[in-house]
């Protein structure tokens, strides 16, 4: 997967997750490897981007409000919501934003 995500021509959306590890992170990198690869199969999902410090930062991007609200209450991703709020997590804050504007720089 490409460290930043190949999005089509604005519009789409954002979905900016950005978290606070708590103590344990027992089970959490094979759940979130099983959420990115679960992500990539819905309807609307466009691409992913993740980097984790003293906080982490993943932004999925999708299509339409609707794709959105679907990956929300898929059955696996609900699961890993729940343990997120009872092992992984101390705060987080999701953020859905309106893309209207994007442009690159590639040194190749």
């Amino acid at each position: 997967m490409a460290l930043i995500a190949e999005t089509p021509t604005p519009p789409y959306y954002a979905v900016i997750f950005t978290s606070v590890a708590a103590d344990t992170d027992e089970g959490y990198a094979e759940t979130a490897a099983h959420m990115v690869a679960l992500a990539a199969q819905q309807p609307g999902f466009l691409g992913i981007e993740s980097a984790r410090e003293s906080v982490g930062i993943t932004v999925s991007y999708w299509t339409d409000l609707e794709s959105i609200k679907f990956w929300k209450s898929q059955a696996d991703h609900l699961l890993a919501q729940k343990l997120g709020r009872e092992k992984w997590y101390s705060a987080y804050t999701t953020r859905i934003a309106h893309v209207e504007k994007e442009y690159s720089f590639i040194n190749c």
